[in-house]
């Protein structure tokens, strides 16, 4: 979930700066006006496209899977973005997610719908709220931006190891294994942490360890 981007307090601080205190926004106000920004930036693809369209299928075939979502929206672009969910009902893909496997494209996309399954926006949201309750002020987000840094950041990483979780399970709920997540981790690279996601290494360990957890489970289960 790039889309989270820590810097916000900073474009709060912007955002807030200079105004009077009724107009000053709240911050998931903020928040939310800062992903718009980034959707509205990119460049979308033609939904009739071959590539939109193979996204369109997989994502539909997720979506009949799970069932009971909230209200989400597949956009299909075309940039730097790889995949990412934004105000938490809006999942960005990439057109060259089409090119991959089914596999890896599947889990890239039921990762995204975790987000949204799992409620992170909302969580997000009140943890901003909690360091910055109210109208967004310079003089408060100055003072607190350090330690929200680091409550969101850890929040982003858990939500990432969440999200990846609950796109294995999908996955093995539609016959596949951690083999396409696994491969699509290979595919994209060695990645040390950042502030909002985990580094490779660390996702493919919690991954494995949810796959053999699963196993195990399993096994134990009555009428084995």
């Amino acid at each position: 979930m790039r889309g989270l981007l820590i810097i916000f307090v900073a474009l709060a601080c912007g955002a807030a700066h200079g105004e009077d205190a009724g107009a000053a926004p709240g911050i998931v106000a903020v928040l939310h006006h800062s992903q718009q920004l980034r959707l509205d930036a990119m460049v979308p693809v033609d939904r009739d496209s071959p590539r939109a369209q193979r996204l369109q299928q997989s994502f539909d075939t997720l979506v009949r899977r799970l069932q009971t979502l909230p209200p989400v929206e597949l956009r299909v672009v075309r940039g730097e973005v790889f995949a990412e969910t934004l105000q938490g009902k809006i999942i960005v893909a990439n057109e060259a997610l089409a090119d991959l496997p089914e596999g890896e494209r599947l889990f890239a996309l039921a990762h995204e719908l975790g987000h949204v399954m799992l409620g992170h926006w909302a969580q997000l949201g009140l943890l901003y709220q909690k360091w910055v309750p109210g109208a967004v002020r310079q003089e408060h987000t100055d003072a607190v931006a350090a330690l929200l840094g680091s409550d969101a950041s850890a929040l982003a990483h858990r939500h990432e190891f969440d999200a990846d979780a609950f796109g294995l399970r999908t996955l093995r709920a539609l016959g596949r294994s951690e083999r396409d997540a696994l491969a699509l981790f290979m595919r994209l690279g060695g990645r040390h942490d950042t502030a909002t996601h985990p580094g490779t290494r660390k996702r493919v360990a919690a991954l494995r360890a949810t796959e053999h957890d699963s196993l195990q489970a399993a096994a134990a289960s009555p009428g084995r």
